[in-house]
């Protein structure tokens, strides 16, 4: 099980999979916004989507846990 972690704190900006999707490696799964610049949350492994714990809109910190991947 793989957890997608915040690198910076910022706004999600959009969210590009839907629990239960399968994602590559690589595949930008949301895109953060901090200081007007774009940060795309990448998948670090191939797998499926089991939860997504954030909405655009939210404000999110350095280290929280934005969704969940399993192999």
């Amino acid at each position: 099980m793989g957890e997608l972690k915040a690198a910076m704190a910022g706004t999600v900006f959009t969210v590009n999979v839907a629990v239960g999707e399968e994602v590559q490696a690589g595949q930008t799964v949301i895109v953060l916004e901090s200081m007007k610049m774009e940060i795309p949350v990448e998948a670090e492994s191939a797998g499926k989507v089991s939860a997504i714990n954030v909405q655009v809109g939210d404000f999110v910190n350095e280290g929280d846990v934005l969704a969940v991947i399993e192999a």
